[in-house]
């Protein structure tokens, strides 16, 4: 394992957090590439890690005074064994190489273990579209689209929305797409429901995620019904990660943005949550005005000085990290514990420093990876491109319905994996190798490519 990771180091030094991905990974992996030589032999390993496309590119883009800016556009095709690339477009001003082949490399194995044929990519610009008119957001897109339209398809590579990249987002990157190349295909997701997209598709990240925590609580007779969750965002995922638990009879207690956090201890209700999504979807507002609305809530500011996040030391039952990577470290995770959380969910993408992973897994929480906790978005992306494709529309019930097999056969296979590798719970593992698996065959099948 060390090798692997050695060469990875030693070739992208300042990559921390495709570092921290790909560690992850290898260490879990570790007992198939015993149990399976042929992978070395075929150097599965050294393929799987390096991006089969790097695209980068400048995005000029002229604002509402007339004023020029330039960003950075960027797309990682990771790898198609499985399918056309298939991940998120991401704006935001932390956007750079380490942040995307992190992001495109999760989703390899996030998305094998949907069992969808999807192949694995990630891309966005440092764009922020934070403070900016539509009109403005609008330039940008079509910027944006004027390059990546070469080298996306829906049989090649279909992006869709991530962080900064809603339905706003989507249609006009959609727009300048079609005008490039007139024809009407599903090559992003996330589409609006008039024009292509899917039912449940704004839902599915939080919803999976929220399954997923209930599979896990099966194992030990048990439901959300009654639980005190923590639940961190506020955006896409934390808003129906929320629903999803409160249809479920639990109760959250916070939720957040960059500028700080929220803690309403008699629970976020239908209402509250009604206002949040008009707040953060509509007026763009910050989750500072919740109080304004509702003063027996406690607003806590962002202290960027701070070791550790406050949000995670409260008392409760379970965690949905559902804001971005790294915002549980081990000083969180320890909190998490000492406050009686014994699950943890992810609704973001690797939002657990590897300290605070290992904490969790000495500790044996009920602990779902990223990678299979919040695999129901892409999940849903890839019933929608079969919709497309068909040029047909399954009602809200199929599509949750089939959302919902495809979290229970995730956390099955992950469960399965785990106990025939003699860590039996450990999550982690199980979907790693589950994926790597999956994928690993494919690359063998179709040769050195």
């Amino acid at each position: 394992m060390g090798s692997n990771l050695d060469v990875v180091l030693d070739r992208d030094p300042h990559e921390l957090e495709f570092h921290q991905a790909v560690g992850e990974v290898l260490d879990s992996i570790e007992p198939v590439l015993e149990r399976n030589p042929h992978y070395r032999h075929a150097k599965i390993v050294e393929r799987i890690v390096e991006p089969e496309r790097v695209i980068m590119f400048r995005v000029p883009w002229v604002d509402d005074q007339g004023q020029t800016h330039v960003n950075r556009g960027f797309r990682i095709e990771m790898n198609s064994a499985l399918g056309p690339y298939k991940g998120g477009l991401r704006f935001h001003p932390s956007v750079n190489l380490s942040i995307l082949k992190f992001l495109a490399f999760e989703q390899t194995f996030k998305n094998a273990l949907t069992t969808l044929p999807l192949g694995a990519g990630k891309g966005g610009s440092d764009f922020d579209p934070k403070g900016k008119t539509d009109v403005e957001v609008m330039r940008f897109c079509q910027s944006f689209m004027a390059e990546l339209f070469r080298h996306i398809g829906h049989n090649t590579d279909v992006p869709a929305g991530d962080i900064g990249v809603g339905g706003r987002e989507i249609g006009f990157l959609f727009g300048m797409y079609k005008k490039l190349k007139n024809e009407f295909t599903g090559v992003l997701t996330g589409k609006s429901l008039n024009w292509g997209g899917s039912l449940i598709r704004p839902e599915a990240t939080g919803y999976g995620a929220v399954y997923f925590a209930n599979e896990m609580l099966k194992t030990r007779d048990d439901s959300i019904e009654g639980k005190t969750c923590l639940v961190s965002g506020s955006g896409n995922v934390a808003q129906f990660a929320t629903e999803k638990l409160l249809e479920l009879g639990g109760k959250v207690v916070t939720l957040s943005d960059s500028g700080g956090y929220i803690f309403d201890e008699a629970g976020i209700n239908e209402e509250k949550l009604k206002f949040v999504k008009i707040l953060k979807n509509y007026k763009r507002g910050r989750i500072s005005e919740y109080i304004e609305k509702y003063p027996e809530a406690v607003y806590t500011p962002a202290d960027g000085r701070d070791a550790h996040n406050p949000l995670w030391d409260h008392n409760a039952d379970c965690a949905f990290p559902c804001a971005t990577e790294n915002e549980i470290n081990d000083i969180d995770a320890q909190n998490l514990i000492n406050n009686g959380v014994y699950l943890v969910s992810e609704g973001a993408n690797m939002p657990t420093t590897q300290a605070g992973v290992d904490i969790f897994l000495e500790n044996k929480l009920l602990y779902g990876p990223g990678k299979a906790a919040n695999a129901g978005g892409v999940a849903v992306s890839g019933l929608e491109m079969s919709q497309n494709s068909m040029r047909v529309k399954w009602t809200r019930e199929e599509v949750d319905a089939q959302l919902k097999r495809i979290m229970t056969n995730i956390h099955s296979t992950c469960l399965a994996f785990s106990e025939e590798y003699h860590v039996p719970g450990n999550y982690v593992v199980g979907a790693n190798i589950a994926g790597f698996v999956k994928v690993a065959e494919a690359m063998i099948d179709q040769g050195v490519v």
